[in-house]
């Protein structure tokens, strides 16, 4: 069965929008450094600015997938880009903690919509057998739009057209921000040829109840399901929100040798084979037929990875890139994990298990870290950081591996059926 022309149109314009939506998502974890200091706040806040943008996500997940049962998932892609546009432009003129962090929290509310609805329209709208390549084509894109924002951030002649346009005084985080909100608007516009699913209109047609959250937690083997959903995911923001985004911290207890390497730098790595990853899984849940097989391969890679970058010694910056890029690349099952999560439960409810899912996993992150900081301070070896890391990892890789084997394996699953 071939795939019709307006799908391919759908996922292209999907994938451009997650392009912008990564981009927003770790442009904070790259121009950090320069623009806290630029407005004189102290370091130690990094942490409370992400976590303000992780939460915006969190209640984003909430909002942007009910509207999406009720009103429709093109409404959502519309809707939440529109927000998340406006607050990163207006990111690139704060002037103190607060208002960083109450367009952090606005910017991460945006930015909760995109993915779900994207991955549900997707999944309704594709074939059986290849909804998975539509994900895995938008995620694989997606995430390069991190690389972007490193560039971005780091090239002074795109600074120097703004400053043409708007002020002398821009500096290179404000650029950034400011193109984040640009590519968004922008996008907009190609938006126009995006259709609904056929699956949604005849849900319209019924008075099934539709993105009723607390469906979800109705009985104790309907909110296992979703539990799992949710808990697979861990162990990719473990990566990103403490290995990578906090590198700093256990660099130094590992030893670099012959140079430097700058948190932006293993960001963008990080995410470089996160794209190779997402490509790779996605091959290799067509091949076997299975979404639980290679999460299981991808978890296991972690546990590995984790251990060689937290207990190594001298390092050099090439080897703290390539380390970077491999933890990646293990984490690049995050589109088969969203697309699990759209194929466990039934149209009136898909589009709120699909945005809330990846949401809440990526607000996971705050207890994440603030579990990270805690067993830090309690100095339990020499090695404090990289210590803490290991058991917090330990405790997201043991609940993704349970979550995994709990979920349906749901490669041939047909999705056009209603929850009652």
């Amino acid at each position: 069965m071939a795939v019709k022309k307006n799908i391919v149109l759908l996922i292209i314009v999907a994938s451009l929008g997650y392009f912008v939506d990564i981009y927003d998502l770790i442009l904070f974890n790259i121009i950090k450094v320069d623009s806290m200091k630029a407005l004189g706040i102290a370091p130690e806040f990094e942490t409370t600015l992400f976590n303000w943008q992780m939460s915006g996500m969190l209640l984003g997940g909430l909002i942007w997938g009910i509207w999406g049962d009720r009103k429709g998932r093109v409404s959502v892609l519309f809707g939440s880009i529109l927000l998340y546009s406006f607050a990163n432009i207006a990111n690139a003129f704060v002037s103190n903690l607060t208002e960083y962090a109450v367009w952090r929290f606005i910017a991460g509310v945006g930015l909760a919509g995109e993915l779900g609805a994207a991955v549900t329209l997707v999944a309704e709208s594709m074939p059986t057998k290849k909804r998975g390549i539509g994900t895995m084509i938008i995620v694989t894109f997606g995430a390069l739009g991190a690389v972007f924002a490193f560039f971005v951030a780091n090239r002074p002649e795109i600074t120097q057209i703004l400053r043409n346009l708007l002020s002398d005084n821009i500096q290179n985080w404000q650029t950034a921000y400011i193109m984040g909100g640009v590519l968004g608007l922008v996008l907009l516009a190609l938006r126009a040829g995006t259709f609904e699913s056929s699956m949604f209109h005849e849900l319209k047609k019924t008075n099934v109840v539709k993105g009723n959250f607390f469906m979800l937690l109705r009985d104790r083997q309907t909110f296992k399901k979703y539990l799992s959903c949710i808990v697979i995911g861990l162990p990719v923001w473990f990566v990103v929100g403490v290995l990578i985004a906090l590198s700093g911290r256990f660099i130094p207890e590992i030893g670099i040798q012959g140079g430097s390497i700058k948190t932006a730098e293993m960001v963008m790595w990080s995410y470089l084979g996160l794209s190779s990853g997402d490509l790779l899984s996605g091959l290799l849940s067509q091949l076997f037929k299975s979404r639980k097989k290679v999460i299981y391969f991808n978890l296991t890679g972690i546990a590995i990875l984790t251990l060689v970058y937290l207990f190594s010694s001298n390092v050099s910056p090439t080897w703290l890139k390539g380390m970077s890029y491999l933890l990646g690349l293990a984490t690049g099952y995050w589109a088969l994990f969203v697309t699990n999560a759209s194929e466990q439960f039934g149209t009136n409810i898909r589009s709120t298990v699909t945005a809330t899912v990846p949401n809440f996993v990526r607000g996971g992150v705050v207890p994440i870290t603030l579990g990270f900081n805690a067993l830090t301070n309690m100095q339990l070896s020499s090695h404090a950081n990289a210590t803490a890391a290991l058991i917090v990892g330990a405790v997201c890789l043991l609940l993704a591996a349970w979550g995994t084997y709990n979920v349906q394996e749901s490669f041939h699953k047909d999705l056009n059926y209603v929850e009652e």
